[in-house]
């Protein structure tokens, strides 16, 4: 384990913070500017339109009736709580895995403060084709979404020596 936290993954922490200022404040733009359900045409097959999620990612128990939200909320502490421990004990050099872990502790910790604050998350980036519309979302799901990839990546493509630093398998 590195011996001080400028040696560890937690050097990586304002990935952190970048993702989830500029989740929050997307997030207080559209409610500040879109009523429900309102929404924007800016592409050919993307809009801006504001929608409420009380599930999770696709919509997933959207309707189970609020326990969900205390669910998803103990999730997110827990995860957060665990990839931070995991970060403390990652060299900084890591940084494909602690550059993940920080973009899905900056995710659900956007998406954490939505369900506390309003009790549902607000998503608003709408891709779609033609009448087929893929579920709405946010900057906060793009960075966990973006975190697991590489997650996955690097157990794929990463060896580790005993000093924690990564080699390419090949």
């Amino acid at each position: 384990m590195p011996s001080s936290w400028k040696e560890s993954g937690l050097r990586w922490y304002w990935v952190v913070v970048l993702v989830f200022v500029a989740d929050q404040l997307s997030k207080q733009w559209v409610l500040a500017n879109f009523d429900l359900r309102e929404s924007i045409n800016l592409l050919p097959f993307f809009n801006f339109t504001y929608v409420r999620n009380y599930g999770a990612a696709f919509s997933f128990l959207n309707d189970a009736g609020g326990w969900q939200r205390w669910l998803f909320t103990l999730v997110a502490v827990g995860f957060s709580t665990l990839l931070t421990v995991w970060l403390r004990k990652q060299p900084k050099g890591l940084w494909r895995l602690n550059l993940a872990y920080t973009l899905v502790i900056g995710g659900a910790l956007g998406n954490l403060i939505d369900r506390l604050q309003h009790g549902f998350v607000v998503d608003f980036l709408d891709f779609y084709w033609k009448t087929s519309h893929f579920p709405a979302f946010n900057i906060a799901d793009s960075a966990i979404c973006v975190g697991a990839g590489l997650i996955i990546l690097d157990s794929f493509i990463s060896e580790r020596k005993p000093n924690g630093e990564d080699v390419a398998k090949g």
